[in-house]
């Protein structure tokens, strides 16, 4: 037993990642549970207000400016800019993207990266946090498995990410750190605002529950269940255009909700490119908004790749 101990322990080490004790993991489960199951039922909430009236133009106009800039967020910011370091930013864009980030109540900007960079280090092989391929076992059952470990599952696992070994260039930033530090408070005023913004609209109590329902809980559902969509669905179902070590794939269908990020084959062919949809017809607004950003004089340095890369890769 101690032997076996002792080696989880340097698979652990080598793979960047820590284990946590089990009070620190009961705690963290319990969280996860929280996070997931109320927004699932303040979206089911949210549904049921439609009944007979629709939903209003202040909670749709809440839902989508809360949706665009957490979801944002997490795509321009947290993934091409923090992760991949695929563009430049000016210090007040770079916190502005780390706080909208944080929004989206995804976890912490620096632990969102470090799960991610490790990802990518060990795509679908062991020491990926969210493979949908390494224990999904044999039939139909095996492969639901596998796509629930990698959609949610992970997120109970008391293995975690070390951000020492997969940071630290983030935490050696002081203005990153500080809004990772505060990612609680972000995730609450993430829940309160849309709220309070709709009391302030409505001037009503009733205007504040469904701006609550759509605009926090509803909205935080989806961009969880977009973004976990990502690390399941693009490494099961999906076209190959470019050969690559794992199992990524495109899914043309989660492109719009995801701001171009189900390009996903794309992306682990070319991670460091600030630019995923990169064949015909692949929309990916989070490119535009980057190129946006450099025509405001926020961001340069983008990286993309060239027809060259592009034919060298392609299956």
């Amino acid at each position: 037993m101690a032997q076996v101990l002792e080696q989880e322990r340097d698979a652990a080490r080598v793979q960047g990642t820590v284990v946590l004790d089990d009070h620190n993991a009961r705690f963290q489960r319990r969280m996860i549970l929280i996070v997931t199951i109320i927004p699932f039922l303040g979206f089911i909430g949210a549904l049921i207000s439609m009944w007979g009236w629709g939903v209003s133009p202040v909670d749709l106009a809440i839902f989508l400016g809360f949706y665009l800039v957490s979801g944002f967020g997490v795509t321009v910011g947290f993934h091409r800019l923090f992760t991949h370091r695929s563009f430049e930013a000016s210090p007040r864009l770079r916190a502005g993207l780390a706080f909208a980030g944080s929004m989206a109540v995804e976890g912490s900007v620096i632990s969102w990266a470090a799960n991610h960079r490790r990802h990518h280090a060990y795509a679908d092989k062991e020491g990926d946090p969210h493979s949908p391929h390494l224990d999904e076992g044999e039939g139909m059952a095996g492969i639901i498995k596998g796509l629930y470990h990698a959609h949610v599952g992970w997120l109970f696992d008391s293995e975690k990410t070390e951000v020492e070994r997969w940071a630290p260039d983030l935490l050696r930033e002081e203005r990153v750190v500080k809004i990772d530090k505060k990612f609680p408070l972000t995730a609450a005023f993430s829940f309160v605002a849309p709220a309070l913004l709709g009391f302030a609209i409505t001037q009503s109590f009733a205007g504040m529950v469904t701006a609550f329902l759509w605009g926090s809980l509803a909205r935080i559902f989806m961009l969880h269940h977009v973004t976990w969509s990502i690390n399941s669905i693009c490494h099961f179902y999906g076209k190959r255009d470019f050969e690559t070590t794992d199992y990524s794939t495109n899914n043309w269908v989660l492109s719009v909700i995801s701001f171009g990020e189900s390009w996903h084959n794309n992306h682990h062919a070319f991670p460091t490119s600030a630019v995923h949809g990169i064949g015909r017809f692949q929309f990916d607004i989070s490119a535009l908004v980057i190129k946006g950003f450099v025509k405001l004089g926020l961001a340069h340095n983008i990286k993309t790749v060239s027809l060259k890369q592009i034919a060298n890769k392609q299956s």
